[in-house]
């Protein structure tokens, strides 16, 4: 399926997945997925608590030493790269020399309580609801099976040669992770498997490049334990740039509030000039969004499209009253004042620039026909904009079937008909089949309140939700 600004588009729902992840993050758990996070987090707390007791101690490291790795590792936890609904951080470089020098029995329970010692901060700012410190408690038993193959295997003190083992443990400790996420995914939040494992091998990314870093540390730091403060200076840079990374977030996130708060804006405008208008906009945004669906349209694609969808008639408030509401066909010279408003909407769109000017140039071809007849440009198959084939079918279907001021509505079969007549010379035939199932599928679609396609301009249509509980 041909997807349209890729490198745009990919931006934007990396933009919507990090704000959707802040507002829950920020959010009380709903019901079900409390009920879940508390049994987990009770379940992990019986669980350390056993390996506690049961597991042997044949380390015996300077509590000193391990108090300092426990501060440390809740400090580094705070460095947070951003992706998508989860992030990763820089908190390799601490875990791993935690891991191999710090009491295995009692492992589980130092991890937990550096991962809620990290949430304090963000927690007493407001930025993340309290529940977050239950969903990090769940979330530890991310690095059990880390601890538990090394207690197998390799339970004494540091040895270079057992670096076989290491990496086991490594493993262990990335393959629970992903185990975890899918698992949570099933039991709360109902994703797709394939958005939970990409959000999870992006955090992995970021993490696994530092544990080269901790490991040539840590064997230092074997004869003298000073060594572990070089990490220091690497996490404040490290720091540096999650900040960067954060604020360029933050940014994208406001600009894309004040694109939507412009498109409601242009939709009042349309509304208060043209109640024909607006109601038909509001309608083929619905059809749009379910030929979408239909064709595949993948997410990073979706806001160009409803925003098109919204605004494909935004131009004709340069049209006169007068021929916009003529209760009969225009005449020629009428129809070519009409025929402008494919440009006065680019033109409109442009003056905002960023996103909506890009949605301008949708907006201009959203007459152009598959056999090049069609108008401002003459665009002929391929070459008009996929998004426009999409709303140039949907916007024709929608003015069918419905009541205009010179005719009534077509029934719905007969506009089926007459789009199936012109699939190869007035519209692609790719999007009519789309649209046709569509509408043979379900009832015929209806107008939507101007509040509910507010509310899914605001974000609603976009993707499909995010995680957001896991701290990992």
């Amino acid at each position: 399926m041909p997807s349209f600004l890729p490198t745009i588009g990919v931006m934007l729902v990396a933009e919507e997945l990090v704000g959707e992840a802040r507002e829950r993050r920020a959010s009380q758990m709903a019901r079900r997925e409390k009920a879940v996070t508390r049994t987990a987090a009770a379940l992990f707390v019986v669980a350390a608590a056993a390996m506690a007791v049961l597991l042997p101690d044949e380390r015996g490291p300077d509590p000193l030493l391990v108090a300092g790795l426990v501060v440390g590792y809740a400090l580094l936890l705070q460095v947070r790269f951003e992706f998508g609904g989860r992030y990763g951080s820089a908190e390799t470089l601490v875990f791993v020399p935690l891991l191999l020098y710090g009491p295995l029995p009692y492992l589980p329970l130092l991890e937990a309580l550096a991962v809620q010692l990290s949430l304090l901060p963000a927690i007493l700012r407001g930025n993340w609801h309290r529940d977050q410190m239950l969903s990090a408690l769940a979330d530890s038993w991310v690095p059990v099976p880390a601890v538990l193959v090394l207690a197998w295997l390799a339970p004494g003190p540091l040895d270079t040669s057992q670096l076989d083992i290491y990496v086991l443990a490594v493993g262990a400790y990335y393959g629970n992770n992903l185990v975890w996420a899918l698992g949570r995914n099933v039991l709360v939040d109902r994703l797709p498997s394939v958005e939970v494992v990409r959000d999870v091998v992006s955090g992995i990314g970021v993490e696994s490049m530092f544990i080269p870093i901790a490991f040539v540390v840590s064997v230092g730091a074997q004869s003298e334990p000073l060594y572990l403060l070089g990490i220091g200076p690497l996490a404040w840079l490290i720091q540096l740039f999650s900040i960067d990374r954060r604020e360029r977030y933050t940014k994208a996130l406001e600009l894309q509030r004040a694109y939507r708060g412009t498109v409601m804006l242009l939709s009042d405008v349309v509304e208060s000039e043209d109640s024909y208008t607006a109601h038909h906009s509001r309608s083929v945004v619905e059809l749009v969004n379910a030929t979408a669906d239909e064709l595949g349209v993948p997410d990073e694609d979706r806001q160009e499209l409803e925003f098109a969808a919204m605004l494909h008639d935004v131009g004709k408030i340069a049209i006169s009253k007068d021929i916009l509401n003529k209760p009969a066909k225009l005449t020629e010279s009428e129809f070519e004042v009409m025929k402008t408003h494919t440009i006065e909407g680019q033109f409109l769109l442009d003056r905002v620039g960023g996103l909506l000017g890009r949605v301008g140039e949708i907006v201009r071809s959203c007459h152009e026909r598959w056999d090049g007849q069609g108008y401002p440009d003459g665009l002929a198959g391929t070459d008009i904009p996929f998004p426009s084939r999409i709303v140039f079918c949907c916007d024709a279907y929608n003015a069918m079937t419905t009541d205009r001021v010179y005719r009534k509505a077509m029934p719905m079969e007969a506009a089926i008909e007459e789009l199936e007549n012109n699939a190869g010379t007035q519209f692609d035939p790719t999007v009519v089949a789309a649209l046709t199932r569509v509408v043979k599928r379900q009832p015929p679609v209806g107008s939507a309140s101007s509040d509910e396609v507010r509310a899914l301009l605001a974000g609603a249509g976009m993707g499909h939700g995010v995680a957001a509980g896991s701290v990992k």
